[in-house]
Protein backbone atom coordinates (compact mmCIF):
# COMPACT_ATOMS: atom_id res chain seq x y z
CA UNK A 1 0.00 0.00 0.00
CA UNK A 2 2.70 2.55 1.04
CA UNK A 3 4.79 1.58 -2.17
CA UNK A 4 1.31 2.31 -4.23
CA UNK A 5 1.05 5.72 -3.08
CA UNK A 6 4.85 6.55 -3.49
CA UNK A 7 3.87 5.47 -6.75
CA UNK A 8 1.24 7.56 -7.20
CA UNK A 9 2.85 10.54 -5.48
CA UNK A 10 5.62 10.27 -7.71
CA UNK A 11 4.10 10.05 -10.27
CA UNK A 12 1.99 13.49 -9.47
CA UNK A 13 5.33 15.14 -9.08
CA UNK A 14 6.72 14.53 -12.40
CA UNK A 15 3.57 15.37 -14.21
CA UNK A 16 3.74 18.74 -12.40
CA UNK A 17 7.12 19.40 -12.76
CA UNK A 18 6.48 18.73 -16.76
CA UNK A 19 3.45 21.11 -17.17
CA UNK A 20 5.79 23.46 -14.89
CA UNK A 21 8.71 22.87 -18.13
CA UNK A 22 6.42 23.11 -20.95
CA UNK A 23 4.60 26.12 -19.56
CA UNK A 24 8.14 27.51 -19.25
CA UNK A 25 9.39 27.15 -22.60
CA UNK A 26 5.82 28.42 -24.12
CA UNK A 27 6.21 31.65 -22.35
CA UNK A 28 9.92 32.10 -23.50
CA UNK A 29 8.65 31.46 -26.90
CA UNK A 30 5.69 33.89 -26.39
CA UNK A 31 7.89 36.17 -25.13
CA UNK A 32 10.40 36.12 -28.30
CA UNK A 33 10.11 38.93 -30.24
CA UNK A 34 10.16 39.18 -34.14
CA UNK A 35 12.51 40.79 -35.98
CA UNK A 36 12.41 43.44 -38.42
CA UNK A 37 15.63 43.57 -41.13
CA UNK A 38 15.32 47.15 -42.34
CA UNK A 39 17.55 49.30 -44.25
CA UNK A 40 17.68 52.66 -45.93
CA UNK A 41 18.56 54.29 -49.25
CA UNK A 42 19.04 57.95 -49.53
CA UNK A 43 18.64 59.60 -52.67
CA UNK A 44 18.55 63.65 -51.54
CA UNK A 45 19.19 65.90 -48.42
CA UNK A 46 18.25 69.65 -49.32
CA UNK A 47 16.94 72.50 -47.90
CA UNK A 48 18.88 72.77 -44.86
CA UNK A 49 17.78 75.73 -42.55
CA UNK A 50 19.88 76.66 -39.68
CA UNK A 51 17.39 79.35 -38.45
CA UNK A 52 14.29 76.83 -38.39
CA UNK A 53 16.38 73.89 -37.03
CA UNK A 54 15.11 71.59 -40.62
CA UNK A 55 16.41 69.70 -43.25
CA UNK A 56 14.54 67.86 -46.03
CA UNK A 57 15.23 64.48 -47.09
CA UNK A 58 14.02 62.13 -49.30
CA UNK A 59 14.58 58.36 -48.91
CA UNK A 60 13.61 54.33 -49.96
CA UNK A 61 12.97 52.51 -47.14
CA UNK A 62 12.31 48.98 -46.90
CA UNK A 63 11.06 46.49 -44.12
CA UNK A 64 11.40 42.73 -43.87
CA UNK A 65 9.37 40.60 -41.40
CA UNK A 66 6.64 37.66 -41.11
CA UNK A 67 4.29 39.13 -38.71
CA UNK A 68 1.64 40.66 -40.75
CA UNK A 69 0.03 42.48 -37.97
CA UNK A 70 3.14 45.05 -37.48
CA UNK A 71 1.16 47.39 -40.86
CA UNK A 72 3.89 49.31 -40.92
CA UNK A 73 1.99 51.22 -43.60
CA UNK A 74 -0.33 52.86 -40.68
CA UNK A 75 2.19 52.03 -38.14
CA UNK A 76 5.47 53.62 -39.30
CA UNK A 77 7.07 56.44 -37.00
CA UNK A 78 9.57 58.69 -37.55
CA UNK A 79 9.77 60.34 -34.17
CA UNK A 80 11.95 63.69 -35.68
CA UNK A 81 10.08 64.55 -37.83
CA UNK A 82 7.78 67.32 -38.72
CA UNK A 83 5.94 65.46 -41.46
CA UNK A 84 6.32 62.86 -43.25
CA UNK A 85 4.88 61.72 -46.94
CA UNK A 86 4.65 58.27 -48.49
CA UNK A 87 5.10 59.06 -52.01
CA UNK A 88 5.03 55.37 -53.11
CA UNK A 89 4.93 51.95 -51.70
CA UNK A 90 4.72 48.69 -52.70
CA UNK A 91 4.17 44.71 -50.74
CA UNK A 92 5.28 41.55 -51.25
CA UNK A 93 3.72 38.54 -49.51
CA UNK A 94 5.31 35.95 -51.08
CA UNK A 95 6.92 33.21 -49.09
CA UNK A 96 4.82 33.58 -46.29
CA UNK A 97 7.39 37.10 -45.46
CA UNK A 98 6.09 40.77 -46.19
CA UNK A 99 8.77 42.96 -48.16
CA UNK A 100 7.40 46.26 -47.57
CA UNK A 101 9.11 49.04 -50.64
CA UNK A 102 8.39 52.76 -49.54
CA UNK A 103 9.60 56.24 -50.46
CA UNK A 104 9.43 58.61 -48.00
CA UNK A 105 9.96 62.48 -48.32
CA UNK A 106 10.38 64.13 -44.81
CA UNK A 107 10.74 66.96 -43.12
CA UNK A 108 13.25 66.57 -39.95
CA UNK A 109 13.80 68.50 -37.08
CA UNK A 110 17.15 68.49 -35.60
CA UNK A 111 19.63 70.60 -33.60
CA UNK A 112 22.50 72.70 -34.93
CA UNK A 113 26.35 72.19 -34.06
CA UNK A 114 27.02 76.36 -34.24
CA UNK A 115 30.00 76.80 -32.01
CA UNK A 116 32.24 76.46 -35.01
CA UNK A 117 30.40 77.96 -37.82
CA UNK A 118 31.17 78.43 -40.72
CA UNK A 119 33.90 75.25 -39.81
CA UNK A 120 30.99 73.36 -38.57
CA UNK A 121 30.30 69.33 -38.84
CA UNK A 122 26.62 68.30 -38.71
CA UNK A 123 24.91 65.35 -37.70
CA UNK A 124 21.70 64.00 -39.25
CA UNK A 125 19.89 61.64 -37.78
CA UNK A 126 16.82 59.98 -39.16
CA UNK A 127 14.77 56.74 -37.20
CA UNK A 128 12.32 54.82 -37.07
CA UNK A 129 9.69 52.63 -34.82
CA UNK A 130 6.64 50.92 -34.85
CA UNK A 131 3.83 52.99 -33.15
CA UNK A 132 1.42 49.61 -31.59
CA UNK A 133 4.26 47.28 -31.44
CA UNK A 134 6.80 47.94 -28.43
CA UNK A 135 10.10 46.01 -27.79
CA UNK A 136 8.58 43.16 -26.20
CA UNK A 137 6.90 42.46 -29.75
CA UNK A 138 9.24 43.94 -32.33
CA UNK A 139 12.90 44.37 -32.68
CA UNK A 140 14.78 45.97 -35.73
CA UNK A 141 17.72 44.36 -37.10
CA UNK A 142 19.55 46.67 -39.81
CA UNK A 143 20.90 45.68 -43.58
CA UNK A 144 23.70 46.63 -44.18
CA UNK A 145 24.60 45.14 -47.49
CA UNK A 146 25.75 47.91 -49.94
CA UNK A 147 25.83 51.17 -50.16
CA UNK A 148 23.12 53.55 -48.11
CA UNK A 149 23.27 56.98 -49.82
CA UNK A 150 23.25 57.83 -53.23
CA UNK A 151 27.04 58.33 -54.42
CA UNK A 152 25.65 60.98 -56.96
CA UNK A 153 23.49 63.67 -55.01
CA UNK A 154 25.40 65.91 -52.85
CA UNK A 155 24.67 68.52 -50.53
CA UNK A 156 25.90 72.65 -52.11
CA UNK A 157 28.76 73.59 -49.36
CA UNK A 158 28.96 70.55 -47.96
CA UNK A 159 31.00 67.09 -47.51
CA UNK A 160 29.42 63.22 -46.70
CA UNK A 161 31.95 62.38 -44.15
CA UNK A 162 30.07 59.06 -43.21
CA UNK A 163 26.49 57.06 -42.86
CA UNK A 164 26.35 54.65 -40.43
CA UNK A 165 23.28 52.78 -39.50
CA UNK A 166 22.22 50.68 -36.31
CA UNK A 167 19.26 49.34 -34.24
CA UNK A 168 18.62 50.41 -30.56
CA UNK A 169 15.88 50.24 -28.15
CA UNK A 170 14.39 53.95 -26.90
CA UNK A 171 13.16 54.26 -23.42
CA UNK A 172 9.65 56.49 -22.99
CA UNK A 173 9.61 57.24 -19.08
CA UNK A 174 5.82 56.68 -19.28
CA UNK A 175 3.06 53.23 -19.38
CA UNK A 176 0.66 55.29 -21.53
CA UNK A 177 -1.82 54.84 -18.74
CA UNK A 178 -0.95 51.21 -18.09
CA UNK A 179 -2.00 50.75 -14.40
CA UNK A 180 -0.35 47.27 -14.44
CA UNK A 181 3.06 48.37 -15.23
CA UNK A 182 5.38 48.23 -11.73
CA UNK A 183 7.66 50.63 -13.15
CA UNK A 184 5.89 53.55 -15.44
CA UNK A 185 8.07 52.82 -18.75
CA UNK A 186 7.93 51.76 -22.33
CA UNK A 187 10.45 50.32 -24.32
CA UNK A 188 10.53 50.23 -28.56
CA UNK A 189 12.91 48.99 -30.85
CA UNK A 190 14.25 51.63 -33.23
CA UNK A 191 16.27 51.63 -36.63
CA UNK A 192 18.93 54.46 -36.39
CA UNK A 193 20.36 56.18 -39.42
CA UNK A 194 23.37 58.74 -38.57
CA UNK A 195 24.67 61.38 -41.93
CA UNK A 196 27.81 63.31 -40.64
CA UNK A 197 28.54 66.14 -43.01
CA UNK A 198 31.32 68.40 -43.18
CA UNK A 199 30.83 72.42 -44.37
CA UNK A 200 33.25 73.30 -47.11
CA UNK A 201 33.68 76.66 -45.19
CA UNK A 202 36.33 79.01 -47.23
CA UNK A 203 34.26 80.79 -49.29
CA UNK A 204 31.35 81.57 -47.12
CA UNK A 205 33.77 82.54 -44.64
CA UNK A 206 34.80 85.30 -46.65
CA UNK A 207 31.58 86.29 -48.00
CA UNK A 208 30.83 86.70 -44.07
CA UNK A 209 33.54 88.10 -42.51
CA UNK A 210 35.31 90.15 -45.26
CA UNK A 211 33.01 93.38 -44.14
CA UNK A 212 33.89 92.46 -40.70
CA UNK A 213 38.00 92.51 -41.83
CA UNK A 214 37.39 95.63 -44.14
CA UNK A 215 36.09 97.47 -41.27
CA UNK A 216 39.19 96.76 -38.76
CA UNK A 217 41.18 97.85 -41.75
CA UNK A 218 39.71 101.27 -42.18
CA UNK A 219 39.99 101.89 -38.51
CA UNK A 220 43.48 100.70 -38.72
CA UNK A 221 44.43 102.80 -41.37
CA UNK A 222 43.53 106.10 -38.76
CA UNK A 223 47.52 105.30 -37.34
CA UNK A 224 48.92 106.42 -40.78
CA UNK A 225 46.30 109.25 -40.94
CA UNK A 226 48.40 112.72 -40.03
CA UNK A 227 47.96 114.05 -36.48
CA UNK A 228 46.32 117.19 -37.54
CA UNK A 229 43.42 115.07 -39.22
CA UNK A 230 42.36 113.65 -35.23
CA UNK A 231 38.37 114.20 -36.12
CA UNK A 232 38.68 112.30 -39.25
CA UNK A 233 40.94 109.22 -37.26
CA UNK A 234 37.98 109.59 -34.89
CA UNK A 235 35.40 109.11 -37.68
CA UNK A 236 36.61 106.43 -39.21
CA UNK A 237 37.17 104.40 -36.06
CA UNK A 238 33.44 104.84 -34.50
CA UNK A 239 31.72 104.59 -38.31
CA UNK A 240 33.79 101.35 -38.31
CA UNK A 241 32.78 100.37 -34.65
CA UNK A 242 28.92 100.24 -36.35
CA UNK A 243 29.89 98.44 -39.34
CA UNK A 244 31.44 95.43 -37.35
CA UNK A 245 28.04 95.05 -34.58
CA UNK A 246 26.19 95.35 -38.25
CA UNK A 247 28.13 92.70 -39.78
CA UNK A 248 27.26 90.47 -36.91
CA UNK A 249 23.70 91.13 -36.55
CA UNK A 250 23.34 89.83 -40.14
CA UNK A 251 25.09 86.68 -39.50
CA UNK A 252 23.39 86.21 -36.22
CA UNK A 253 20.06 86.52 -38.43
CA UNK A 254 20.66 83.21 -39.80
CA UNK A 255 21.54 81.31 -36.91
CA UNK A 256 19.72 79.48 -34.58
CA UNK A 257 19.87 80.90 -30.87
CA UNK A 258 22.90 79.60 -28.90
CA UNK A 259 24.14 80.53 -25.68
CA UNK A 260 27.14 79.32 -25.80
CA UNK A 261 30.28 81.90 -27.18
CA UNK A 262 30.68 81.03 -30.97
CA UNK A 263 33.30 81.46 -33.57
CA UNK A 264 31.41 83.93 -34.79
CA UNK A 265 31.14 85.93 -31.45
CA UNK A 266 34.70 85.21 -30.82
CA UNK A 267 35.63 87.21 -34.27
CA UNK A 268 33.28 89.58 -33.61
CA UNK A 269 34.76 90.24 -30.49
CA UNK A 270 38.10 90.41 -30.68
CA UNK A 271 37.43 93.23 -33.78
CA UNK A 272 35.77 95.49 -31.60
CA UNK A 273 37.92 95.08 -28.79
CA UNK A 274 40.89 96.02 -31.18
CA UNK A 275 38.99 98.74 -32.37
CA UNK A 276 38.69 100.40 -29.30
CA UNK A 277 41.46 99.66 -29.00
CA UNK A 278 42.42 102.05 -31.77
CA UNK A 279 40.30 104.77 -30.54
CA UNK A 280 42.04 104.04 -27.09
CA UNK A 281 45.70 105.07 -29.13
CA UNK A 282 43.98 107.73 -30.95
CA UNK A 283 42.99 109.57 -27.99
CA UNK A 284 46.38 109.34 -26.29
CA UNK A 285 47.75 110.31 -29.35
CA UNK A 286 45.64 113.67 -29.47
CA UNK A 287 46.87 114.64 -25.57
CA UNK A 288 50.46 114.21 -27.00
CA UNK A 289 49.21 116.71 -30.26
CA UNK A 290 47.81 119.05 -27.48
CA UNK A 291 50.77 118.69 -25.18
CA UNK A 292 52.68 119.57 -28.57
CA UNK A 293 54.89 116.66 -28.95
CA UNK A 294 54.12 115.63 -32.89
CA UNK A 295 57.37 113.57 -32.96
CA UNK A 296 56.62 111.33 -29.55
CA UNK A 297 52.98 110.95 -30.76
CA UNK A 298 53.51 109.94 -34.81
CA UNK A 299 56.06 107.12 -33.59
CA UNK A 300 53.42 105.97 -30.92
CA UNK A 301 51.01 105.55 -33.54
CA UNK A 302 53.32 103.69 -35.56
CA UNK A 303 54.41 101.12 -33.06
CA UNK A 304 50.65 100.98 -32.03
CA UNK A 305 50.10 100.40 -35.47
CA UNK A 306 52.45 97.28 -35.46
CA UNK A 307 51.42 95.66 -32.41
CA UNK A 308 47.91 95.44 -32.76
CA UNK A 309 47.98 94.40 -36.54
CA UNK A 310 50.47 91.61 -34.98
CA UNK A 311 48.09 90.36 -32.44
CA UNK A 312 45.09 91.08 -34.14
CA UNK A 313 45.79 88.49 -37.02
CA UNK A 314 47.56 86.20 -34.50
CA UNK A 315 44.29 86.16 -32.66
CA UNK A 316 42.56 85.55 -35.95
CA UNK A 317 44.79 82.82 -37.01
CA UNK A 318 44.59 80.93 -33.56
CA UNK A 319 40.83 80.84 -33.22
CA UNK A 320 40.01 80.02 -37.21
CA UNK A 321 42.95 77.50 -37.40
CA UNK A 322 41.43 75.64 -33.87
CA UNK A 323 37.74 75.84 -34.87
CA UNK A 324 38.72 74.03 -38.72
CA UNK A 325 40.46 71.36 -37.02
CA UNK A 326 38.06 69.69 -34.69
Amino acid sequence: MTILINKQFFKVVITFIIILFTSSITNAQKATPDTVYSGVYITSIHDINFKDKEYNVNLWLWLKYKNKKFDFLHNLEVPQAKSVTTSYSTIDSSDNKIYLLMKLQCVMKDSWAIDNFPFDRQKLRFSIENSQFDSKSLVFAADTLGKHFDPRFTLRGWRIDSLDVSTGIKVYETGFGDESLKKPHTEYSNFKVRLQIDRDAMGLFWKMFLGMYVAFLIAYMCFYIHTDSIDSRFGLSVGALFAVIGNKYIIDSALPESTTFTLVDTLHGITLLFILIVIICTSYSLKLVKQEKLDKARRFDLICAQVLLAAYLLLNTYFIYGASRI
